[in-house]
């Protein structure tokens, strides 16, 4: 599958994005999207100070439906609602690339990546200085996805763990997003075998989480269904 894809960088207060289409308009559209929700959910916070900083899931809102999402997906996942912010408002804008009519509509935020494409989508994980950061990556080829990344040395997220990355794959982002967290919060130890094992299982007790990728101390551990594994060339 041929055709020019567009890429643009955007960044909002502590949003960063990177978003990809094969059409311009779609992009714009994600943007529109992005500062929407994040505007809303701004609001909403304000209101309620609790979504913002409890590390426990809260009942779900019937609105805004951003601080809706997260919240659904934070209560599956046994964490606090704002785990899953990033994850939701890439989520959103893609249904909004979507609804525009184009075919190619990725969008990463801050490392949560949401997916839906007519080709294959190959993207690198990211791992601070670790040897293997930006040296290997995944071919999506299954949409929708939801790829996020939780780490406890390289990330400005809270993670009570000390995993390199812990990488989860789901149907969408905001879940994803909010799986990594957990799976991310119980990798730790001397044993980096136990650790990843500890991880692999928080993470398959989730309703909704396809498969987890796990790095610590090193060692690398798998479970359930990952995309195919490829190799990055490194840029200069």
């Amino acid at each position: 599958m041929t055709g020019q894809l567009f890429k643009e960088n955007f960044t909002l207060k502590e949003t960063q994005c990177t978003i990809i289409s094969d059409s311009q308009k779609a992009i714009q559209t994600a943007i529109e999207s992005i500062k929407r929700n994040r505007q809303e959910l701004e609001l909403y916070v304000r209101a309620n100070p609790k979504f913002l900083y409890t590390l426990t899931p809260l009942a779900a809102p019937e609105k805004p439906f951003v601080a809706r999402l997260m919240a659904l997906a934070a209560e599956k996942a046994g964490v606090g609602p704002m785990a899953a912010v990033a994850g939701a408002i890439a989520d959103l804008a893609v249904e909004d690339m979507i609804r525009e009519g184009c075919e190619v509509a990725v969008v990463e935020d801050g490392g949560e990546i949401s997916a839906v494409s007519n080709r294959p989508v190959d993207v690198a994980v990211v791992a601070g200085e670790e040897p293997l950061s930006k040296r290997f990556g995944f071919r999506l080829t299954e949409f929708p996805i939801g790829v996020a990344t939780s780490s406890g040395r390289f990330s400005h997220a809270l993670s009570f763990g000390d995993a390199e990355a812990a990488i989860v794959f789901c149907k969408n982002a905001a879940l994803a997003d909010a799986a990594a967290t957990a799976v991310g919060n119980v990798v730790k130890g001397e044993d980096a075998q136990a650790g990843i094992q500890a991880g692999i299982s928080r993470g398959l007790s989730i309703e909704g989480v396809e498969g987890v990728l796990i790095i610590y101390k090193g060692q690398v551990g798998t479970a359930g269904r990952i995309p195919q594994i490829i190799k990055i060339e490194p840029t200069e």
